[in-house]
């Protein structure tokens, strides 16, 4: 199952989330959330037994 590990505020940003984590070895997919004001809002998805290992490395690689 697919889980939300991280909300991105534009495509640019989703990607750049998404690039970083897959050169760390993630399996992770953008879907888009909605739109708030001007800015589309991106989930990251990831499986759900690699979350907490996807939060981890967010935080090593100030994504988060």
């Amino acid at each position: 199952m697919w889980t939300a590990v991280y909300m991105a505020t534009g495509l640019n940003n989703a990607h750049e989330v998404e690039r970083k984590l897959k050169a760390e070895g993630f399996l992770v997919k953008i879907k888009y959330f909605a739109q708030e004001g001007e800015e589309e809002l991106y989930e990251i998805l990831a499986p759900e037994f690699e979350a907490e290992d996807i939060q981890e490395a967010m935080i090593e690689l100030g994504i988060i």
